[in-house]
């Protein structure tokens, strides 16, 4: 069976989904953050897998489920720390971010027996999966990151080593406030959606 990696940042004001400030506040951001933290480890804790682990730069609060192993990200680049986790695997990885809390255990339950890799685009140009039969860091370092063409690049390096890729479906990173209220919409019985409602309704948005 496959592991299943989530890259995450720990949910502290200031530190992540600084985008959505204004009209966000930072401590806003930071809930909405971990919203959607919980609903993508929740959706991993409920896909079967081999072993589930969180790649986190921080430390673990309430929000972790049971039945995850928790690996401190390493100092670098995003590539360079994508890499690492993967680096961490013996077998078959799908790695995913803290980013769409959309996600579903269907589109999680990945199948390598006719393909070398998956990888999920995002809509930003970048990507929210991507998985490894046999997880090689290479195929990740150097690759460059929060771009427009990140996800194009990465992609072109997999196929260029010969893989075999698999495409998931496209899906909408949260980033800015018009994302997390697309990605809500898409996802409306998430606790991302709930705590965006919430917020809103509090300050009147």
């Amino acid at each position: 069976m496959t592991t299943l990696l989530v890259i995450a940042k720990e949910p502290r004001p200031g530190r992540v989904k600084t985008r959505l400030t204004p009209p966000y506040t930072p401590r806003e951001a930071a809930a909405l953050a971990e919203a959607a933290l919980v609903d993508s480890l929740r959706t991993v804790a409920a896909t079967p897998a081999r072993r589930r682990v969180l790649v986190l730069d921080g430390a673990p609060g309430p929000w972790l489920p049971p039945g995850f192993d928790v690996v401190p990200q390493c100092a670098g680049g995003l590539d360079e720390r994508l890499a690492a986790a993967f680096a961490g695997c013996d077998g078959p990885a799908l790695l995913i971010g803290m980013d769409t809390p959309q996600v579903t255990p269907a589109l999680l339950t990945v199948d390598f027996a006719d393909c070398d890799a998956y990888f999920g685009p995002a809509e930003d140009g970048g990507f929210w999966a991507l998985g490894l039969a046999r997880p090689d860091p290479e195929l990740l370092r150097g690759v460059p990151m929060s771009t427009p063409t990140t996800g194009a690049v990465q992609y072109e390096r997999l196929v260029m080593a010969g893989l075999r890729v698999r495409v998931l479906p496209c899906l909408r990173d949260v980033d800015t406030a018009g994302d997390a209220a697309a990605v809500a919409a898409a996802a409306p019985g998430s606790r991302f959606a709930a705590e965006l409602g919430r917020l809103g309704a509090v300050a009147g948005r």
